[in-house]
């Protein structure tokens, strides 16, 4: 079979062959939508709008396999939308008495519209677990390394000590701030049934048959209790309402994925910086090669997370930019997400994936961090000194020893320690252990208390 003009992820490594690009492919799609096909006449039939063996055949009929997903695709340009076809050929597989029950009183966004929440399910299922593996491997990070330092960095500065431990415990706390905006989402993304205009007037009028006219308030009933029998028979949550132009479901999911792309690609912009050659306080379990430099290990997960990073935000803004929809069925913007949606889901799912086997398998370099802490000659405690000296000098005096200090230890590369021990005019300088004091791994502060404190979160 050719592949020609077919998305297989050649210029996608951040998402091919994850679970998450199978959760959304075009084969997930149909099976989602034939999903809320089958789905729709058990309801009816469960509300005694249908046969029990016209649910049973259509249901035996929503089979992926029985349909050519490119001939749905090319046939969906004439009708705007994939489910117009697809309800024909799957009304050509029934028996032709279970045939009138396809699809019957529902248009085509109830269908599309849920088959892209049971497909969102799936794939932020996938998600939740690689973003649990996330953050327990870096919990087990925070706690190995909770007194490792290593300098703290401003604006690419050194600023003042900090530990890795606390560090990868932020990490962690992203995470958890991901899963914890992730999980409610999830949990309560809705079936979508309302017909043509969102006001289940079919399904009543179907209803109808012998009864007399005017019998809406049955009607009515019936097609609230639809809805409900829907939504069970997909385990999807009922919607209070048609939310055919009420697009709070998707924006959600835009929503949380884009943080959670933001979360993950914080950790990998770090690691990436951190990984440098110059720099090596951190690197990846399995580095990646280069098509001309034998010698290099790129740092590629991080690499995938961070590119996800930067595309979630521009694909949640074209679902945020969908909820302007006119009318009860848009032209334009309820199309605008579908692949929108789909190349965010595959694109946070392949990322949260990399970030699971990055961080589980992240190597630290304690070494070469403690190295760095000695790159400004003491410097790197200067905050700390003014804090002891003022007391000593007054506030303007501290400030001004300092800065001379600090230009004299750069002008003779000599240890801010031993700059400070003979600067002129120190008065009460010998009730000062400038050893101690210049000491950057004497100075983080509460790190160890944070660290701890940050890993009680479960």
């Amino acid at each position: 079979m050719s592949l020609e003009g077919t998305d297989v992820g050649l210029l996608s490594p951040g998402r091919a062959g994850s679970p998450a690009e199978a959760a959304t492919g075009d084969t997930a799609f149909l099976r989602a939508m034939l999903d809320a096909e089958a789905a729709l006449t058990r309801a009816q039939a469960t509300v005694g709008l249908a046969p029990s063996g016209a649910a049973t055949a259509v249901s035996a009929a929503a089979d992926a396999g029985r349909f050519d997903v490119r001939d749905l695709a090319l046939r969906a340009r004439s009708g705007g939308n994939p489910v117009i076809p697809l309800v024909a050929d799957l009304t050509a597989a029934v028996p032709a008495d279970a045939a009138p029950y396809v699809h019957r009183g529902a248009t085509s966004q109830d269908i599309m519209d849920t088959a892209m929440m049971l497909v969102a399910r799936r794939t932020l299922d996938l998600i939740l677990a690689d973003l649990t593996r996330t953050q327990t491997a870096l919990a087990r990070l925070a706690r190995q390394h909770r007194d490792t330092v290593m300098p703290g960095r401003t604006l690419t500065q050194h600023a003042v000590p900090t530990t890795f431990g606390l560090k990868a415990a932020g990490w962690r706390s992203l995470v958890l701030d991901a899963r914890d905006r992730v999980r409610p989402v999830r949990d309560a993304l809705p079936a979508q049934l309302g017909g043509a205009a969102g006001t289940l007037a079919a399904f009543g009028a179907y209803a109808r048959g012998a009864r007399p006219p005017g019998a809406f308030a049955a009607d009515a009933a019936l097609g609230a209790g639809l809805v409900s029998a829907y939504a069970d028979h997909l385990g999807l949550v009922e919607p209070a309402l048609p939310w055919h132009t009420l697009r709070t479901p998707v924006a959600d999911i835009a929503s949380v994925l884009a943080f959670t792309a933001g979360a993950l690609g914080k950790a990998a912009t770090d690691i990436l910086t951190l990984s440098r050659t110059e720099l090596a306080e951190l690197s990846e379990g399995a580095g990646g090669g280069s098509s001309a430099m034998p010698h290099k290990a790129n740092p590629v997960r991080s690499t995938l997370v961070a590119a996800a990073a930067r595309r979630a935000p521009a694909l949640a803004a074209t679902l945020h930019a969908s909820m302007a929809a006119e009318d009860e069925r848009p032209a334009g913007a309820w199309h605008a997400e579908w692949e929108a949606l789909r190349d965010l889901l595959r694109t946070v799912g392949g990322a949260s994936l990399h970030a699971a086997e990055l961080t589980e398998n992240l190597r630290v370099h304690p070494e070469a961090m403690r190295e760095h802490l000695g790159l400004t000659d003491g410097l790197i405690v200067s905050e700390r000194l003014t804090a002891e000296l003022t007391p000593l000098l007054g506030r303007a005096r501290a400030k001004e020893v300092l800065t001379s200090a600090a230009r004299r230890t750069r002008d003779e590369g000599r240890s801010l320690a031993q700059v400070l021990a003979d600067e002129p005019g120190l008065a009460g300088m010998s009730a000062v252990d400038l050893t101690e004091l210049t000491d950057p791994t004497r100075y983080t502060g509460s790190a160890g208390t944070l660290t701890d404190r940050a890993l009680e979160r479960r």
